[in-house]
Order: C-alpha cells, then sequence, then structure tokens
C-alpha cells in the first residue's frame, strides 16, 4: 500500500504509521484503570457468549511485543488466557504437518490464546534471511489467509497486532538488545536485526497485504514510544471484542456468510449405484489372499516407519458394512507400537469447545506411524447434516475445509486412504436382524442404528455430495463393494498395500 504526500513522495505502508506520537506515563497511568475494567468485562462477555478470542502478536524485532503480552496478562484474568511461543520446534513438531503445532493450542471457546508471531513467524523470518521466495511467502500467505478464514467462520475473533518501529528506534533498541543477550544467552530473534530491517519489512508488507481481511484485519501499531503503543494496543483490543459482541447480540456472524450453495439433486440414482455389490470371493481363495496381503502389509508397515512416512486410513460406510472386522483384520498384520485404531463417537465436551477438525488434528500420527479411523471428519458432512447436528452453513463449508485439511496431511508427505464400504439396503437388514438374534452380537446394534435406516435415502444423497466435493486428485475416495465381507476385506488390504507400497518405493 503506498500513498502520496504534501512531497509527492511515495510512502509505505509502515512509513505511515511512524507519526512520531507520544504520551506521558501518567497519562496511560491515568487512562489504565478504565482500560482494565474495560476489558476484564469484556473478557467476560466473550467468556459468557462462548465465543473463543486469538490475539496473534508480531512485528520487528525489539519492538516490545513481550512487554505487550506481560501487560495483557496482566490486564486481563489470567486463568482465561493461554500465551504460547512458537521459536523452539520440537522433534515431535517436526514430524507432523506446520499448522499441527497451531491446532493443538487454539484457545478453546470462551477463552483467549495469545500467540507469539503464530503462523507468521516461520515465513516471514525465512523470507527475510532469503531461505525462500516471494512465490512461496505468496503461498504460505494464501494458506494462512484460508486457514484464518475458516476459524472466523467458525465463530472465532482474531486480533492480529503488527509492532513498528522506525529504523532509527529500531537501531537504538537493538543496541540494548545485543547488550541484554550477553547476559541472556539463547534470546530468540525473529530475523528483523539490524542487518534486515528492510528485507522483513518488504516480505511483511506482502504477507499482510494478502492476509489482511474483512473477518481478520491486522492493526499496526506504533512502538517507538511504549506508553502510546500500550495505550493503542488496549484501543484496538476494546474496538475488537466489542464489535464481536454487539455482532453476536444482533445475529450470530457466522450466518451472515453467503457460501455458495450446493444444489439438492433428488435424483435417485446416485454413484453408490454403480458399486458392482454382487462381488463376492470363495473362502479358500479367501484365505489364501488374506495370508499374502497381510505378510506383506505387515513388512510395509515396517518400511515406512523405517521410511519415516506416516499413514492416515479412514473407514466409512453404512451400519453394519463391516468396518470393524476389517479393520480388525489389516490390524492383526501391523505391529501394535506401529499403529493407533480410533473409533470416531460424539465428541466430548472439550471438542465442542473447538472447531470439528480440532480432534482430528490433534491425533495427526508421528513420521513412521499408522492411525486408522472407525469414522473421521466426514462425520461433518453425513450423520451431522443428515440429522441436523450441524447448521446448513457449517456442513456447506465443511467439503471445502477438509479439502484443504487433507492437502496439508498430503503435502507433508502422510499417505492418506479414505474407504466407503457399501452395501445394499436389503444386506443391512438382514446384519441387522442378525447382531439381534446372536447374543454375542446383540451389543452392535442399537436404536440408533434402527433410526439412521429409516434415512437412507438421505445418507445415500449426503454420501454422493461427499464423494462429489471430497474425492479429490490428492485424497481420492476407494468405494468398496462390501455385500461379501470376505471380498470388502481382501480388497480394503490390496488397496492399503498397494498405495504404502507406491509410496515406499518411490522414496
Amino acid at each position: 500500500m503506498k500513498v502520496q504526500n504534501q512531497n509527492d513522495k511515495n510512502v509505505t505502508m509502515f512509513e505511515s504509521v511512524e507519526l512520531g506520537q507520544v504520551i506521558s506515563k501518567q497519562e496511560f497511568k491515568g487512562q489504565e484503570p478504565e482500560i482494565r475494567a474495560q476489558l476484564l468485562a469484556l473478557q467476560r462477555e466473550l467468556r459468557d457468549a462462548n465465543i473463543a478470542t486469538l490475539i496473534i502478536v508480531a512485528g520487528v524485532e525489539a519492538a516490545g511485543k513481550g512487554d505487550v503480552v506481560n501487560r495483557l496478562n496482566k490486564w486481563f484474568d489470567s486463568r482465561g488466557v493461554q500465551t504460547h511461543a512458537f521459536w523452539d520446534e520440537t522433534d515431535e513438531e517436526k514430524e507432523r504437518p506446520d499448522t499441527w503445532r497451531f491446532w493443538r493450542r487454539m484457545p478453546a471457546r470462551g477463552s483467549i490464546g495469545i500467540m507469539f508471531g503464530g503462523w507468521y513467524w516461520d515465513p516471514l523470518r525465512e523470507r527475510a534471511n532469503g531461505r525462500i521466495d516471494d512465490v512461496d511467502l505468496d503461498e504460505v500467505s494464501r494458506a494462512i489467509g484460508e486457514h484464518e478464514r475458516m476459524l472466523s467462520l467458525d465463530g472465532m475473533l482474531i486480533i492480529k497486532l503488527w509492532f513498528h518501529l522506525s529504523k532509527d528506534a529500531h537501531v537504538r533498541r537493538m543496541k540494548k538488545r545485543h547488550e541484554l543477550q550477553k547476559h541472556i544467552k539463547g534470546l530468540p530473534t525473529e530475523g528483523a536485526g539490524v542487518e534486515t530491517y528492510d528485507e522483513y519489512l518488504i516480505a511483511a508488507e506482502r504477507c499482510i497485504r494478502l492476509t489482511d481481511s474483512g473477518e481478520c484485519p491486522w492493526h499496526l501499531v506504533e512502538s517507538d514510544d511504549k506508553w502510546f503503543r500500550d495505550l493503542s494496543v488496549a484501543r484496538v483490543l476494546t474496538s475488537m471484542m466489542h464489535q464481536r459482541m454487539e455482532e453476536h447480540r444482533v445475529s450470530d456472524r457466522r450466518m451472515q456468510v453467503h457460501e455458495p450453495t450446493i444444489p439438492v439433486d433428488n435424483h435417485p440414482l446416485t454413484i453408490l449405484d454403480h458399486v458392482d455389490l454382487t462381488a463376492s470371493l470363495p473362502r479358500e481363495e479367501y484365505k489364501k489372499l488374506l495370508k499374502r496381503y497381510k505378510a506383506r502389509l505387515h513388512e510395509l508397515a515396517w518400511q515406512a516407519y523405517a521410511a519415516k512416512k506416516s499413514t492416515m486410513i479412514v473407514f466409512e460406510g453404512w451400519d453394519a458394512a463391516g468396518k470393524g472386522g476389517t479393520i480388525r483384520r489389516m490390524t492383526s498384520a501391523i505391529d501394535a507400537r506401529l499403529f493407533r485404531s480410533i473409533s470416531v463417537a460424539a465428541p466430548t465436551d472439550e471438542e465442542r469447545a473447538h472447531h470439528y477438525l480440532w480432534r482430528f488434528w490433534r491425533r495427526v500420527p508421528r513420521a513412521g506411524y499408522m492411525t486408522i479411523y472407525d469414522r473421521s471428519w466426514y462425520g461433518r458432512v453425513l450423520v451431522e447434516r443428515v440429522e441436523g447436528f450441524a447448521e446448513h452453513y457449517e456442513w456447506m463449508r465443511a467439503y471445502r475445509e477438509i479439502n484443504t485439511f487433507e492437502e496439508q496431511l498430503v503435502n507433508h508427505g502422510i499417505v492418506l486412504i479414505k474407504f466407503w464400504l457399501h452395501i445394499s439396503p436389503e444386506e443391512q437388514l438382514r446384519r441387522f436382524k442378525e447382531r439381534e438374534e446372536l447374543s454375542w452380537k446383540q451389543y452392535k446394534i442399537t436404536e440408533e442404528d434402527w433410526r439412521n435406516r429409516e434415512k437412507w435415502n438421505e445418507y445415500k444423497q449426503a454420501v454422493k455430495t461427499m464423494v462429489e466435493h471430497t474425492s479429490t486428485g490428492l485424497a481420492p475416495w476407494t468405494l468398496i463393494p462390501a455385500n461379501d465381507k470376505l471380498f470388502a476385506r481382501i480388497e480394503v488390504l490390496k488397496t492399503v498395500c498397494e498405495q504404502l507400497s507406491d509410496v515406499i518405493e518411490t522414496n
């Protein structure tokens, strides 16, 4: 962003806030009691309204970000605030997609999270030091914008603060910082030292331009004078928090965002009608193939571990389609130290306090390990959609959110395999009755299963839309005919072995 001043000189985005604004300590102290009262009141209102608040603190080195965060922890009720820094990446974090470490620290609804740098820390530092170029920075910035938009649509208030110092003030502060570093070893930097100040601001302006949006705007804070800086932060916070509460009182802001409408297709035929449910396998052949593929999967799981290739396998399908039995045959071939099997049920209170993808991000496996899901994040566009647990605007935008999630997994190198186990309504009825008759299977059948069966056509349409919108080149769906359990199990094992083999051989 550039503007013209009276001398016809171009002014950069950051120069536009170099106004030399100063207030006295006495003036600041005079206003502080009212500021604290307002912030505490707004914190309580946001907590009672179940609204999560995320404050991202970024800017040039030595601008006083740490001092500001310390003051915020003093102003707010610290019991509802968590502060996170991301300069020290752990081995555990390095073995997962970049955004994993941010997801696991997201504030719950009703609480406040403060992030030093957040997801801006690494890309700006990398660009300032020449380790990535503008194309890379633009790609990361657009992904950040999409990520923030998703959180905002879920109801989170995101406040982004950029602390700016003029170059002269920066040089003075950095001299003091160097003196401090003689006494405090290992003090982290953001790559915005004196020698990279200009490069850092060029990268920051580019990134800010691409991530400044109506939902999540940037606020540039002049930081040469600490009293003016802290008062400016207080004004931004009270304004944004008050605005969010006003929107909440009038109407939930998420419902005011109009997503593209997915056409309703009432045609009885779907992609599931093209699945050959007559496919079957003789038991003797099944036994031979089962032994072969289990041996192969055992070998591949250890090879994936050695190659540090993670695997995520998703099972979706009709009730009684055989997901559990198929998973048991698969896991019996894998060393128990290498995998984790997760049966996804209704979310807990803690999980409901976050974005629905939060609980799945937390369970992304470390490099070399495998996670198997009996139902998954697709519940948002299946059971939550059909049963009305998710609003129309929530499940409708979930396709885009899921595709982004899966793209991040695959781009990190995770092998993602998705199965839909398909059976006919007649076969499902036969299995339901069998479960009722056999005492050792009765635990598998519930009233909920019978209720879901009554909505077969609604679920069928939901599956059709799910496959159309989320079967991508990076993460395609594999539709498995499962009227014959033996055939389905072998098809699943065969597919997993083939996909793992392809990845390991090209690694």
